[in-house]
């Protein structure tokens, strides 16, 4: 893992408010991202760590603070450079996939990857998913794991920097899971993509290089593991 940073959150917040209460989502938190790294985001629900996420990919923007792409600062970008941002460098992979359900495995891949200029073939990207059989079938016709596996598809075709990862075992078997978990850290050794991957489950930090905790809306703990596993090898 390379030790240059992707991403910088320097006492970034978020805070909601609700009719006359105030909510702090995100309380002055300050995160390095470095480049080629997988990243596990754990805490329970509403401790902010899917805000953490929606930040880092220009989907929302602090209250306070800074996020750094590199030297840019992102919290003082407009929309047009927020939307190329979230186009060309990154790919999202959602819990409940989010898939096109007029559009074929592949014409969901082709959406994306039809947004920025250097894509990867759908074709090829989706028979590294092993979809190479389904590729015309549609959403309906595909079960949960390969749907997740087209999510996935979709998000790599991009070729993206920054891949980032909201629950994405949350709605799989344990078996489909540990699948689904095994493609994203392919595409961590492969293309050197920086993997965010946000979840409840703790068993799911031992394939990472970092691990971050999170508790009502603050990280608590940031743990380096120096003995990654294999996500075949993961238990939960």
């Amino acid at each position: 893992m390379a030790e240059n940073i992707l991403m910088k959150l320097d006492g970034a917040t978020r805070t909601y408010t609700m009719g006359d209460v105030k909510v702090e989502a995100l309380r002055e938190t300050s995160l390095d991202i470095y480049s080629g790294e997988i990243l596990v985001i754990l805490g329970p629900s509403g401790s902010g760590k899917s805000t953490l996420l929606n930040i880092m990919g220009g989907m929302d923007l602090p209250s306070g603070g800074h996020v750094f792409l590199e030297r840019e600062d992102l919290s003082a970008a407009g929309e047009e450079r927020l939307t190329r941002y979230r186009r060309n460098e990154v790919g999202f992979v959602f819990q409940f996939y989010n898939l096109m359900p007029d559009l074929t495995a592949r014409e969901n891949v082709e959406l994306a990857s039809g947004l920025v200029e250097n894509p990867l073939p759908a074709a090829g990207v989706l028979k590294e998913m092993g979809l190479e059989d389904r590729m015309d079938h549609f959403p309906s016709q595909l079960s949960g794991g390969e749907q997740q596996r087209v999510s996935i598809a979709r998000a790599a075709a991009k070729n993206p920097r920054l891949l980032l990862c909201d629950e994405p075992t949350g709605a799989l078997d344990y078996q489909t899971g540990k699948l689904i978990l095994g493609l994203l850290a392919r595409i961590n050794r492969d293309r050197g993509s920086t993997v965010v991957i946000v979840t409840h489950n703790t068993g799911i930090g031992s394939m990472a290089h970092r691990i971050v905790r999170m508790r009502s809306g603050s990280i608590v703990e940031i743990i380096q593991n120096k003995t990654p596993v294999s996500p075949e090898r993961i238990d939960w």
